[in-house]
């Protein structure tokens, strides 16, 4: 199963770490807490920052710079218009595949 796990994750995750930002702002070591507080055990803190790095490049994201009390400033990620947007879009589509696969786990009904 973990195979299968990470196979889907590489396709939902941005959607996933989307989500946990229309929360709140978060760094990337928070993002992986709630990855983690959530289940998501095996993804490594170095697939969210390059997913980060991505959604920063796309501009579904604003960053800001934080002191740290220790080590370089942080990143601070927030969801943007752009970003919501693209949320939104995540979410339907997702519930369209949800839906899908529901109605094969029923049998065809």
């Amino acid at each position: 199963m973990r195979r299968q796990m990470t196979e889907m994750l590489k396709g939902t995750l941005e959607g996933i770490v989307l989500g946990i930002l229309s929360g709140r702002p978060a760094y990337g070591y928070e993002i992986t807490a709630r990855l983690r507080e959530m289940g998501f055990s095996e993804i490594a803190e170095g697939t969210v920052y390059a997913l980060l790095v991505r959604i920063e490049q796309r501009g579904f994201v604003d960053v800001e710079k934080h002191p740290s009390e220790k080590g370089p400033p942080r990143k601070v990620y927030s969801l943007n218009v752009q970003g919501q947007a693209h949320l939104e879009e995540f979410w339907r589509t997702w519930g369209f595949l949800a839906e899908r696969l529901e109605e094969l786990h029923e049998g065809g009904r």
